[in-house]
């Protein structure tokens, strides 16, 4: 079985610098310099290329960091567990501007998988492990509390991303310590 060569290229972003990486044919990865889980480590046996797939990723990132909801399609392909992907196809639906907590997303899959109840703090970790930052937007996802709780890629970036989708975030508080951060 042969494996399938990747690819990266790192660009400028108005919130720091930018991985992405691809199949060559699909977007498998999209993460801020210093994110928490994603770094170098993601890319080291990549090729830095110019593909049309990253042409895609850098259009859809203008239209949002320009404030409009993106209209460009970018393929998309995601490696993780059942349940990951599971918890991403739900981050994927989440519309441009609006919040939802792990509660939520819990008692999605729940019902999904026909149980009484699904663990929020398992969401979380699923969320925390989004390969692909900005596009499935883990960034919309908050705390029972309407804290905004974690973010990979620093608590500074996702107030900022909320704020470039004019979220209203008057009734969310944001943590000043502990893991969250």
């Amino acid at each position: 079985m042969r494996l399938k060569m990747l690819y990266y290229k790192k660009i400028s972003s108005p919130l720091g610098e930018i991985t992405l990486r691809s199949d060559g044919e699909r977007l498998t990865g999209l993460w801020f310099a210093d994110d928490k889980h994603y770094g170098d480590k993601d890319i080291q046996d990549a090729q830095n290329a110019e593909l049309p797939v990253f042409a895609r990723a850098e259009k859809w990132l203008a239209e949002y960091f320009a404030g409009c909801e993106p209209k460009v399609n970018v393929p998309l392909q995601f490696t993780g567990s059942d349940f990951q992907k599971s918890v991403w196809k739900i981050l994927q639906k989440i519309p441009y501007g609006t919040l939802i907590t792990y509660g939520d997303i819990a008692c999605e899959i729940a019902a999904q998988r026909g149980l009484a109840r699904m663990s929020a703090q398992a969401v979380g970790g699923a969320v925390g492990r989004n390969p692909l930052c900005i596009i499935i937007p883990c960034h919309r996802v908050i705390g029972a509390d309407g804290s905004l709780t974690g973010y990979g890629g620093g608590m500074w970036r996702k107030v900022r991303l909320l704020e470039i989708e004019k979220t209203d975030m008057s009734k969310l508080t944001v943590p000043t310590k502990g893991t969250a951060l």
